[in-house]
């Protein structure tokens, strides 16, 4: 069997230590905040972005391009290995359709070997927990054509859920307008919401005050994941790490769950959807 690495992006929000531990490599996205170009990130500055943010500072960010792909993929390719790439949704980012690009060129210069590049259709811990389990399976003795069918069979059983705590982020980012933004802070409303299977962010429901909306998300998971193996499960913040933690109390008691890991929401999808996002990502029926 041919030897082959993971390569993902930064998107999938996990930190530089559980990388390294799954032997993944990843290619960042950008953010632009106080004048500066950053790599995306949920280790360095990231308690500082969030310290600007609730502040009213703004930040930018941008994909990954064709060149930075090429790049990484090819430092696989070039040590006579084979790539599988499983990359941010393409519903919130050009950084699946870059690695398409990237793919598509290397393949001619290294006919002898294999890339596969799927679509995610997952953001934030999403992403970083169907990387996590394509580890395991890789772990297990799967074979990257395997292991791609499986990651493509698998994607879109995992579920994405999350409530933010301003809804002036949603509206900055068109998600919602600007009088449900307005009238919904007045009332102290938190909307539900998750990935659907085109990787787009949906409004689902609207609970009333944060302690309703965190309730919910747990709910789903009762819901949607309860025929699945979800003993380990992820949960990813907008620095508000009280809130995760009542939220991982909540499954552990209610769904089973013997693990969760808890993280950040790094830079680049923390500058669209603010201080306070909440989000908890599971195995289920359906998204």
């Amino acid at each position: 069997m041919s030897d082959y690495k993971i390569i993902t992006d930064s998107g999938c929000d996990l930190p530089k230590q559980m990388l390294s531990q799954l032997c993944v490599q990843t290619v960042p996205l950008t953010v632009n905040f106080r004048g500066e170009c950053l790599e995306d990130s949920v280790d360095e500055g990231i308690k500082e972005m969030y310290a600007g943010l609730r502040a009213g500072e703004a930040a930018s960010t941008s994909a990954v391009n064709p060149d930075r792909w090429m790049s990484l993929i090819e430092q696989t390719l070039s040590a006579g290995q084979d790539a599988l790439v499983i990359t941010f949704s393409s519903g919130l980012s050009t950084t699946y359709q870059s690695a398409v690009i990237a793919a598509n060129e290397l393949k001619e210069k290294y006919p002898d070997r294999k890339i596969f590049v799927v679509d995610g259709l997952s953001a934030s811990l999403g992403q970083g927990l169907l990387i996590w389990y394509a580890c395991k399976k890789k772990d297990a003795g799967l074979s990257v054509e395997e292991l791609a069918a499986w990651v493509e069979e698998n994607k879109l059983h995992l579920c994405h859920w999350f409530t933010v705590d301003d809804l002036m982020y949603l509206k900055r980012g068109g998600r919602i307008s600007t009088a449900t933004a307005v009238v919904g802070t007045m009332l102290k409303i938190k909307p539900v919401l998750h990935m659907d299977d085109e990787g787009h962010l949906i409004n689902m429901s609207k609970a009333r005050g944060r302690k309703a909306s965190i309730d919910a998300l747990a709910d789903k998971a009762i819901a949607l994941g309860a025929n699945y193996d979800n003993s380990t499960m992820f949960i990813c913040h907008g620095d508000c790490l009280e809130d995760a933690e009542y939220l991982a109390s909540l499954v552990k008691e209610k769904c089973g769950v013997k693990e969760v890991f808890i993280g950040y929401t790094g830079a680049v999808i923390g500058s669209h959807s603010g201080p306070g996002t909440l989000a908890l990502f599971f195995l289920g029926e359906h998204r």
